[in-house]
C-alpha cells in the first residue's frame, strides 16, 4: 500500500513543526528563569550534576549571599556537623552552595567557575583539596565526562586567550572524550592549543550553541528531585540551640562513638558493613603500599583553579583534609608520602599568595575526626567550622596574588622535592 505525501505530512508534519518551533524558541536570547528562594536553598545542597553543569541558579544564589564550597565526596556526608547544617542552624550570614561530589576534581571545578563569572569576583570561597586527587594519571576521564558541561566549555572557548593557562586548558580538554565529542569544539580547541584564534565560523556556531544551552539551563535546571535539604533540616534539630564549640565537640564524640562501634578502624558502621566487612577488608591489607600522590598532572589542573581565583581577586579558604591514620596503617599507605604531598600543595598555594590554608594532615589519628577512610566526619567538621566561620563572617585583607606559570609545567607535576 502506497502512502501519499499528504498522508505522510499528516503523520509527521505536526512533529516536525513542533521540533522546529522548539529549536527556534531555544535559539532566541530569551533571558528566562528566576529561581525562588526555596529552589535556591534546595539547589545549594542538592549536589546535583545538573546544578554543577548549569549557570543561572548558581549565579542567582551567589548574588543572594551563598558562598561556593568546592570539594568532592566529603561534601555529600550530610551529618549534623556538616557546614551546611551549622550555617542553617546558627543563622549565619552565609549559606554554603555545595559544588562537589565523588569524582569532581580541579578540572571540573575550573569549568564550574566559568559560569560563576562576576558573581564570584571579589568575594569569598571555600575549597577542600584532597590529596587523593593527585594520582599518577590525575583526573579520570569518565568522572570528568560525568560532570562535563557543554555550556561551560562553550563559554570558555569563546573567551579563551593566547596564554599558557588557556593553552593548557584546551590541551587537557582534548585529552577527554567529552572535549572531542563535537568536531567544531575539537577544532576550536586545537586552534587554542596552537596559539591561534578560533575561526569566525567556529565563533558564530558556538555563540548560537551557547544561546540554546543558556535557554535550556533556564528552563530545565529547576526540575530536580532532591532529599538533601530534608537531611540538613533533620541535622539542625539534632544540634544544641546555641553555638558552643565545647558542646558540639562533646556531641560529636558521642555520635562518633555510637556510629563506629563495630570496627577498630574508626570507620562509620554503615560504610564498614557495605564496603569493608567480611573478606573485603582482608584483601585491602597493605594494598596501598605503593600509592604516591607526589607526581600528578593534577598539580597543573589545580593551578588553573588558582589562576581563576587570582584573576577574580577571590578570597579563598583552603582546607587539606587528613587520612584516617588507622586506615592508612592497615592499608600500608605511607604517611611520609602524604605529608610530602601536603607540603607540595601548600607550597604551590603560599608561593602565589594563597595564605588561608587549614592543613589537617596531622589530625587523622584523632578519634571521630574522620567518618570513614578519607572523609571528614563529626569532630572534623567542628574543627573546620572554627576556621571557616570567622573567615566568611569577618573582614579579610585583600590578597596579593602572584600567579607563576612554572606550576603548569611537567617539571612541577613530577617534582618530588620542593625547590
Amino acid at each position: 500500500m502506497k502512502v501519499k505525501g499528504s498522508q505522510l505530512w499528516l503523520i509527521f508534519g505536526p512533529v516536525i513543526v513542533a521540533a522546529s518551533l522548539l529549536v527556534l524558541f531555544l535559539s532566541l536570547p530569551l533571558g528566562l528563569g528566576h529561581f525562588s528562594a526555596q529552589t535556591q536553598k534546595k539547589a545549594a545542597v542538592s549536589l546535583s550534576s545538573k546544578v554543577f553543569r548549569g549557570r543561572k541558579i548558581k549565579q542567582q544564589a551567589l548574588q543572594n549571599g551563598y558562598v561556593p564550597f568546592f570539594g568532592s565526596s566529603e561534601l555529600s556526608r550530610l551529618d549534623a556537623f556538616h557546614p551546611a547544617v551549622l550555617a542553617a542552624k546558627y543563622h549565619r550570614a552565609y549559606r554554603p552552595f555545595l559544588l562537589g561530589a565523588a569524582g569532581s576534581q580541579s578540572l571540573t571545578h575550573y569549568f564550574i567557575m566559568q559560569n560563576l563569572g562576576r558573581q564570584l569576583e571579589g568575594k569569598k570561597a571555600v575549597f577542600i583539596i584532597s590529596p587523593q586527587w593527585f594520582t599518577k594519571s590525575g583526573q579520570r576521564p569518565d568522572a570528568f565526562d560525568f560532570y562535563y558541561s557543554p555550556l561551560q566549555t562553550t563559554d570558555w572557548i569563546i573567551n579563551a586567550k593566547n596564554n599558557i593557562a588557556d593553552r593548557y586548558t584546551a590541551k587537557r580538554l582534548l585529552q577527554m572524550p567529552s572535549g572531542r565529542a563535537s568536531q567544531v569544539t575539537a577544532a576550536a580547541l586545537k586552534n587554542i592549543v596552537n596559539g591561534k584564534p578560533i575561526s569566525n565560523f567556529q565563533k558564530i556556531f558556538l555563540q548560537g550553541k551557547e544561546t540554546i544551552l543558556l535557554n535550556e539551563d533556564s528552563l530545565f535546571s529547576r526540575f530536580q528531585a532532591n532529599k538533601n535539604l530534608a537531611e540538613v533540616q533533620k541535622g539542625e534539630k539534632f544540634l544544641p540551640p546555641h553555638y558552643s564549640v565545647s558542646q558540639l565537640n562533646r556531641l560529636a564524640i558521642k555520635v562518633g562513638h555510637h556510629e563506629t562501634n563495630i570496627n577498630q578502624l574508626g570507620i562509620k558502621n554503615s560504610f564498614y558493613k557495605t564496603r569493608l566487612s567480611g573478606d573485603r577488608i582482608k584483601v585491602l591489607k597493605n594494598s596501598q603500599n605503593n600509592f604516591d600522590y607526589c607526581q600528578s598532572p593534577e598539580y597543573s589542573d589545580f593551578e588553573l583553579v588558582l589562576n581563576q581565583f587570582a584573576k577574580w581577586h577571590v578570597k579563598v579558604q583552603f582546607i587539606i583534609p587528613p587520612v584516617n591514620a588507622r586506615w592508612a596503617k592497615y592499608t600500608g599507605l605511607s604517611m611520609p608520602m602524604i605529608r610530602q604531598t601536603d607540603q607540595k600543595i601548600e607550597y604551590q598555594l603560599r608561593q602565589q599568595g594563597f595564605n588561608n590554608v587549614l592543613d589537617l594532615t596531622n589530625n587523622g589519628s584523632e578519634k571521630y575526626f574522620m567518618e570513614d577512610t578519607i572523609h571528614l566526619g563529626w569532630r572534623g567538621w567542628v574543627k573546620v567550622d572554627q576556621t571557616v566561620d570567622p573567615f566568611l563572617t569577618k573582614q579579610q585583607p585583600q590578597p596579593n596574588y602572584n600567579i607563576q606559570n612554572r606550576f603548569f609545567t611537567k617539571k612541577w607535576q613530577t617534582a618530588t622535592k620542593i625547590e
